[in-house]
């Protein structure tokens, strides 16, 4: 039976991509953090950069909430697991507010995650060049689906102070809810560019004027207090039922190690992927390729995430003693999943958009070549075309593509999968051995199946490896 708690909670929905949710949801996070609040942050959809701001400005790893990914009572679940300790939950939403899998429903939008954890909206409008006609908007989106519970509205890029009180009228007038607050029009306030340079500048600090300046912005003309009071008045909700993570059957089993590529070059994982592998009996080991550490010399199974290696392909090409260790392990054996930017290290070499080549492990008999325009983009379910370390031949999962290069061969054979997106159906990835690779960030929830057998593989490559020693 569900247990009735408090989970005081919040959806930041947009009326379209750029209306400001970035901007306004980390200014709101780090303003809070800064009323010494523990912020917990969230992001509809696959979306891996805006978490990272959230993780900036929260000091707590922000997670992703999807409900195509994953069933509706997983997302819950990682809800409620991530939530735990903090005062507040701020989840943004993904492009505009009723967007998402398919134009006649709202599968896959803010607005089902929104209903799904009974939450609050604060409805995010740019109101530039507009004042009346934002309660208009306003009015369209309560009505599209009166489940939806906006709560209050917040406006982006006003003109003025004064123009912001006659966008409040209207909307309060005609909508009958309250507006609590506004950013003015300063680019200065706005998000700094999704470039893939971006996550290693937060990692190392030099986003932290930026978050100063919008929580020193938003507190000034957002009311806190009124947002606040708004999340009180809707903080009940009932803990879901674990099914992810409960009592697992691997009592017994003994602990295995798997290393970890976590730095600049390799740094987008699903936080989730990380618990899901510990709850099944992992041990996680962190290093670093580009500072030249190394695996533990037992590490029984790797794991190389996403990242922009691109952008650091000189200095990957420069550590020769990785490259030659890491190639060593796992052509020796060692149960290895890559995907995106770790697919990538495994080819043969990355050629950067200036057209210089870069040596990288050579495991996949191919190479990779950047481009300016993205070569992937969208949700994939991932067919698995022959048996593999996490995947038996047809089983599926599902993850997301995202990124700007292409391989310069196309491979022929040891195809991992066949994924579909909504430009149909393409194989994708490699398979072969103890290797699995591909572009395709598979997320773990969508099958825990996988862990499993992943986690089964580095067992039995312990127990042979052991079994030489002695």
């Amino acid at each position: 039976m569900s247990m009735a708690t408090t989970r005081p909670r919040l959806v930041l929905g947009g009326t379209s991509s750029g209306a400001g949710k970035t901007t306004l949801t980390v200014g709101l996070m780090a303003a809070l953090a800064k009323r010494g609040m523990s912020v917990q942050g969230f992001k509809v959809g696959p979306d891996y950069i805006d978490p990272t701001f959230h993780t900036a400005a929260t000091g707590r790893i922000s997670r992703n909430l999807d409900t195509w990914m994953m069933e509706p009572s997983s997302m819950k679940e990682i809800f409620w697991r991530a939530s735990e300790g903090a005062d507040i939950s701020l989840i943004e939403g993904v492009m505009g507010f009723y967007d998402g899998k398919d134009p006649k429903s709202n599968r896959g939008s803010t607005a089902e995650i929104g209903m799904l954890l009974d939450a609050p909206v604060i409805l995010i409008v740019d109101i530039k060049a507009m004042a009346r006609s934002a309660a208009a908007i306003v009015k369209g989106f309560q009505l599209l689906e009166p489940a939806v519970n906006i709560a209050g509205v917040i406006a982006n890029r006003a003109g003025s102070a004064n123009h912001f009180q006659l966008v409040k009228t209207a909307i309060e007038q005609e909508c009958g809810v309250p507006v609590i607050g506004y950013l003015p029009h300063d680019p200065a306030i706005t998000a700094p560019e999704r470039h893939l340079g971006l996550v290693p500048a937060v990692e190392r600090g030099e986003l932290q004027p930026w978050l100063d300046l919008l929580a020193e912005k938003v507190a000034a003309t957002v009311d806190l207090d009124q947002l606040l009071t708004i999340t009180e008045q809707h903080a009940s909700f009932d803990k879901p039922e674990p099914i992810l993570f409960t009592k697992r059957d691997n009592e017994g089993l003994e602990p295995v190690t798997i290393a970890v590529a976590r730095d600049s070059a390799f740094h987008f994982y699903y936080q989730e992927n990380f618990e899901l592998l510990e709850a099944y009996g992992a041990k996680l080991h962190f290093f670093s390729p580009l500072a030249g550490e190394l695996p533990p010399a037992d590490a029984d199974g790797l794991y190389i995430g996403g990242g922009f290696p691109e952008e650091f392909a000189a200095r990957l090409e420069e550590q020769v003693n990785v490259r030659h260790v890491l190639k060593s392990m796992i052509e020796g054996g060692l149960p290895t999943f890559a995907e995106c930017g770790g697919y990538m290290f495994l080819c043969e070499a990355i050629h950067d958009r200036a057209g210089n080549r870069y040596e990288m492990l050579g495991i996949v008999n191919n190479e990779v070549k950047m481009q300016t325009k993205l070569a992937a983009l969208g949700y994939r379910e991932a067919v698995a075309l022959a048996d593999s370390i996490l995947l038996a031949a047809g089983e599926t999962a599902r993850g997301h593509e995202f990124h700007y290069s292409s391989l310069v061969h196309e491979l022929e054979h040891d195809h991992a999968y066949e994924v579909s997106g909504l430009r149909g159906r393409k194989k994708e990835g490699f398979a072969q051995g103890n290797v699995l690779a591909g572009y395709t960030h598979l997320h773990f929830a969508s099958n825990p199946g996988m862990v499993q057998r992943w986690l089964s593989h580095c067992r039995e490559w312990k127990r042979t490896r052991e079994e030489s020693v002695t």
